[in-house]
């Protein structure tokens, strides 16, 4: 964790010293989560996103962000006998290094970066908990990697990112959750 931490700080300090543009902002937006599952049939569930963010660097970049997002899937069995959903609030902290292409009112982006998220509450269907006794032993916390891009007008922002779960959610039935991200923000500096 450490290096990883050095790391992170001395691309922050390259990106500043090769250009001192810093801009930050709010963000929110909607996601489309999924849970692939070992034993049962899953589909897509919409979501919310909304939190900060910083940009530091211009033509080279790194994005650090703090948002809350509400994630999940629903579920069912192949004889669509047992049925439930599971949804999450998360606390998610992406650290982005990302390209930008353009000019200062018109900015096109690629970017990319690992993504910590912490469970701030979940909610499973009784039915789900009924039938397989331990499909709620969820973790707390997960790492996970995005990429995506983005385009700057102005001051106003847009991200369409994906989202894969490096590490299992449950490894009991092997549930990852992976998702895609369409949001809009605002600099404010």
């Amino acid at each position: 964790m450490k290096k990883i931490l050095l790391s992170a700080a001395i691309l922050l300090a390259a990106c500043i010293s090769v250009n001192a543009q810093v801009s930050v902002g709010i963000k929110g937006g909607v996601n489309f989560s999924k849970i692939n599952t070992d034993n049962l049939s899953s589909s897509t569930r919409t979501g919310y996103q909304a939190g900060l963010f910083a940009r530091f660097g211009s033509a080279l970049y790194l994005q650090p962000e703090l948002y809350v997002s509400g994630t999940g899937g629903d579920f069912h069995s192949s004889d669509n006998s047992v049925s439930g959903h599971a949804s999450f609030t998360n606390l998610n902290v992406p650290l982005l290094l990302g390209h930008s292409f353009g000019e200062k009112n018109l900015n096109f982006r690629i970017m990319a970066g690992p993504v910590y998220t912490s469970v701030l509450s979940k909610n499973l269907s009784q039915s789900l908990q009924d039938a397989y006794a331990d499909f709620g032993h969820y973790k707390n916390s997960t790492l996970g990697f995005q990429a995506g891009a983005g385009v700057d007008i102005g001051a106003i922002t847009a991200d369409l990112r994906y989202e894969g779960g490096l590490t299992k959610i449950n490894s009991d039935f092997g549930q990852r959750q992976n998702l895609w991200a369409l949001s809009i923000g605002f600099k404010i500096l």
